[in-house]
């Protein structure tokens, strides 16, 4: 295997970057199940037999195209950490909504969306990859800022409960919505429109994390005395 790896020419290098690029289309366009050997490699203008020489197989191919969407998902939320480092907890919060929605809907990333929807609405063998390298840091890292917010444990159900709706009020703008347009929700994705968004996010978001608090906190304090009345 390192004999082979030295005598790449830049032939090799070039064939790889094209299946890359094929499969990567292919995959976002249609699922890792729906596409086969043959049409990545119609699509790269490469032998059938470039994909088991660069990459093993179909599934090996397939990680490493899903390896970069997994790094555009870590460096997007290491790059709202670090422009959240230093401040308060709510500023912590207004500048990961803001970073990820500028992020992600900077040009070129559509792509990386459908291939990440693709596999999770039909998982295969790399799912746990993105799950702990991308997903799983991202969750971990709102849950703290929402922990701080509440005082709640950062694995408590609230706080995985907000950290979802969080989440999932941003990636509404990822993907056009056609549904909303109609509706009288037009998103065009410009900086005013991503500022505004952003913002509205956060706010809603912090409003309704301490109000879920208080209320949990009020249940929690019903019940408590409920128990102290009964003990009696």
């Amino acid at each position: 295997m390192r004999g082979r790896a030295r005598s790449r020419t830049a032939s090799d290098v070039e064939t790889r970057a094209r299946l890359l690029r094929a499969a990567e289309r292919l995959f976002a366009d249609r699922g890792f199940k729906r596409v086969t050997v043959r049409d990545i490699c119609r699509d790269a203008s490469a032998n059938v037999a470039a994909i088991n020489y660069h990459f093993g197989d179909k599934m090996g191919l397939y990680r490493e195209v899903l390896q970069g969407a997994i790094d555009a998902v870590r460096a997007t939320t290491e790059a709202a950490r670090q422009a959240g480092a230093g401040c308060p907890t709510e500023e912590k919060l207004r500048r990961f909504v803001a970073v990820f929605l500028e992020r992600v809907l900077a040009p070129g990333h559509e792509t990386l969306h459908r291939l990440i929807q693709r596999e999770m609405d039909d998982p295969t063998l790399a799912l746990d990859a993105l799950v702990e390298q991308g997903v799983r840091p991202r969750v971990d890292y709102l849950a703290g800022i929402v922990a701080e917010l509440t005082g709640a444990e950062p694995s408590d159900a609230m706080t995985l409960r907000s950290v979802g709706s969080l989440m999932s009020q941003a990636l509404i703008y990822v993907r056009r919505n056609p549904v909303a347009e109609r509706l009288g929700f037009p998103f065009h994705g410009t900086q005013a429109e991503i500022d505004a968004a952003a913002r509205h996010i956060a706010e809603f978001s912090i409003g309704g994390i301490k109000a879920v608090s208080r209320h949990v906190a009020a249940r929690a304090a019903v019940r408590r005395s409920s128990r102290i009345r009964g003990r009696r």
